[in-house]
């Protein structure tokens, strides 16, 4: 693979970024184990009481995060897991939503208003940002794309160890069953709620050792992919193309924080899973695997790239679009996860970049890190 010009600022780039990560979540994953397996206790008593999680924020960045919250809470992946009441609200609209068992999630720091409120209404309050909310978790990072990703982690873990005690509520006689690698420490139960926060301490602890490694495998392994993708992202842009990006479910919400983070750094994108009118009239009229493909037609020119995010790299949706994309002579970029699936095998991307990984929640936190990073390269001379 022929090195992109500048690779060798880009590379060091890379070298500079994974460490700045890894510091990062080392740091405020052991400093906030503790709070955060007490917060998912606080959490399962207000679901056990017919509670509902409301995520809200203002600007786009804010927004992906809103709605990858709510849809990780209502759509759980792990077989077995219930599904949890969640939604996703402009700041605007949480005077007029919520309700006194709830757990209001704010996102972004201009949203102080919003969270007075909520609490005054007797709703549980988590902010990440000075807000006056019950719980604050404030990353001590300048970097926002690393606040995210740590963001990010830690409402994926909320919403994996949320389970423990709301099972606890329930019974204190069964085995974590099915699902006890979410939860390693957890196969013996126990009246002695103090051991059971020691317990999922500990897990977090192994989440976020996860995760480390995980994102250190996706930007050293890939780290060509991600220099040869930004150089063709930059041709793009400086031809005067657009980027259209596009995923399933948590995917498509990073899709949303990508085309929000090119679009702050004044590059021309479209997120092809932000109109729903669009969405369901294509998969109501032809099938959801067109739902991408025809928004290819529609924006997509010769020159333009496209951006997958996919953890399965299998979806027919995806696959479709890539083909469509190369038909059309886009650039294509793919991010996906297990061993890459057909995207990586049939090589339907120009480039691709493999998470090596099974378990979605931290796929797709890695994968924040590689689409932060190459908007960031983008922009490097």
């Amino acid at each position: 693979m022929t090195p992109a010009v500048g690779a060798e600022p880009s590379s060091r780039r890379v070298d500079a970024a994974l460490a700045e990560r890894t510091a990062a979540n080392h740091a405020f994953f052991h400093a906030e184990a503790e709070r955060l397996a007490r917060l998912c206790h606080r959490m399962a008593e207000r679901f056990d009481r017919g509670g509902r999680l409301v995520a809200f924020g203002r600007t786009p960045a804010a927004r992906s995060d809103v709605r990858h919250v709510a849809v990780e809470f209502v759509h759980p992946v792990i077989v077995g897991k219930r599904a949890l009441p969640a939604i996703g609200l402009p700041a605007e609209d949480v005077g007029l939503m919520v309700e006194p068992d709830d757990v209001a999630v704010a996102f972004g720091d201009e949203v102080a208003d919003a969270v007075g409120v909520a609490r005054g209404r007797g709703c549980l309050t988590l902010a990440f940002a000075p807000l006056e909310a019950e719980w604050e978790f404030m990353p001590a990072v300048a970097d926002p794309s690393i606040r995210q990703e740590l963001v990010e982690t830690l409402y994926h873990v909320l919403w994996e160890l949320v389970h423990v005690f709301f099972d606890h509520l329930r019974s204190n006689t069964q085995g974590a069953g099915a699902s006890s690698f979410l939860y390693p420490f957890l196969g013996e139960r126990t009246d002695d709620l103090d051991a059971v926060v020691d317990d999922v301490r500990r897990s977090i602890l192994l989440k976020a050792e996860e995760i480390g490694a995980l994102r250190e495998q996706t930007l050293t392994d890939n780290r060509e992919v991600l220099l040869t993708a930004a150089a063709a992202l930059r041709a793009t842009f400086e031809a005067g193309g657009q980027v259209l990006a596009f995923g399933n479910g948590g995917s498509a919400t990073d899709a949303m924080d990508a085309v929000a983070d090119f679009r702050a750094d004044e590059r021309r994108a479209i997120d092809l899973t932000e109109d729903s009118a669009i969405l369901t009239a294509i998969a109501n009229d032809i099938g959801t695997e067109a739902i991408f493909a025809r928004q290819v037609i529609a924006y997509g020119r010769r020159g333009d790239a496209l951006l997958a995010l996919s953890t399965s790299g299998n979806s027919t949706n995806v696959i479709a679009a890539l083909a469509e994309a190369r038909r059309r002579g886009l650039r294509t970029i793919a991010l996906v996860g297990y061993d890459g699936g057909r995207v990586a095998t049939e090589r339907l991307a120009d480039h691709v970049v493999v998470t090596r990984s099974q378990h979605i929640p931290r796929i797709q936190e890695a994968q924040a890190s590689a689409y932060h990073l190459l908007v960031e390269l983008t922009s490097m001379a």
